[in-house]
């Protein structure tokens, strides 16, 4: 018997967020201010649990923590990734996320936070922040001592398709209007840099200079992935980014196409379109992790996936 490991999603309120999470993609969300689903998670702060089969009701960290042979018998405390869609209606905040030995030292022992971005949808002036313009960290101190963040921050223009690989120490921030399909480690720490002054609940959000200060890379240094495309039949992969920590990939099938799955799981993503996996009906919003030794499995129909496995 072939194990599919479809997860319920788990959803955040931000003072950012908006309803395409609902309009978009049909999850039925908490309010009009939904900015994060977290779709495939064991994290602490959003654990995922699986909808149906024979793990249903289990969330994904007790099958991580008791059935690791579904992995792959990886080794590691915690589930590896965490699987996000963000629904930006208002900019984030301008950010930054430390590395794994900063966060091990400074947030009890957390990992730290690489992660990714695939642009689902954004306006048609659509940007993002992504980066910064100061040549030292001298002048980097200046800058944000003086609020001089115009000058300091780099945007960038986006449109549908753009991917963007975030390392540790990037400053960024998803800009209003965008929709994004987020693939991080298994982290919630974020140090914000700047927050536009927003007041919420009467008073201005934490801000966390002295760490941003501390794990900012400088200057700034893009990372762009090596593409590879590979052509089938009746479908296409195309590899976005591999690195120490996941490999992300977009898969299109326009008709019925096998695939192998050999690493210890995959986790696959339905961005858009509809169709079946194996004979099971699948369509835009699920998500769901073939498990360790499932082989040969058929995507069938017209769709776009966001494939993604250590």
């Amino acid at each position: 018997m072939k194990d599919i490991l479809f997860l319920e999603p788990v959803f955040k309120e931000m003072i950012w967020g908006g309803e395409r999470l609902r309009t978009d993609f049909g999850y039925k969300i908490p309010s009009n201010h939904t900015g994060e689903c977290w779709a495939i998670s064991a994290h602490a702060n959003g654990d995922c649990t699986i909808k149906d089969g024979r793990y249903k009701g289990n969330s994904l960290s007790s099958l991580w923590d008791n059935h690791r042979n579904l992995f792959g018998n990886l080794e590691g405390d915690v589930f590896p990734l965490l699987i996000k869609i963000i629904d930006a209606k208002a900019d984030l905040s301008i950010q930054v996320h430390p590395d794994d030995a900063y966060a091990n030292v400074n947030e009890n022992g957390s990992l730290g936070k690489t992660e990714c971005w695939y642009v689902l949808e954004c306006n048609t002036d659509g940007q993002i922040a992504i980066g910064h313009n100061a040549k030292s960290q001298t002048e980097l101190k200046t800058m944000i001592s003086n609020q001089r963040w115009k000058e300091l921050i780099r945007l960038v223009p986006i449109k549908k398709g753009d991917f963007f690989q975030i390392e540790p120490g990037t400053v960024h921030a998803i800009k209003a209007g965008t929709l994004i399909l987020e693939t991080q480690q298994n982290s919630d720490i974020t140090y914000r840099l700047y927050d536009y002054d927003r007041m919420h609940n009467g008073k201005k959000r934490e801000l966390h200079i002295d760490k941003c200060i501390d794990v900012v890379t400088c200057p700034h240094k893009d990372t762009k992935g090596k593409k590879e495309i590979i052509a089938y039949e009746q479908g296409m992969e195309e590899k976005l980014i591999s690195c120490n920590y996941y490999t992300v990939s977009k898969v299109m099938v326009f008709g019925a196409q096998t695939f192998t799955q050999n690493e210890p799981f995959t986790i696959l993503s339905v961005v858009d379109g509809h169709g079946e996996i194996d004979g099971t009906p699948i369509a835009k919003g699920n998500h769901f992790i073939l498990p360790d030794g499932y082989g040969q499995y058929t995507l069938s129909g017209k769709m776009s996936l966001i494939k993604s496995h250590v």
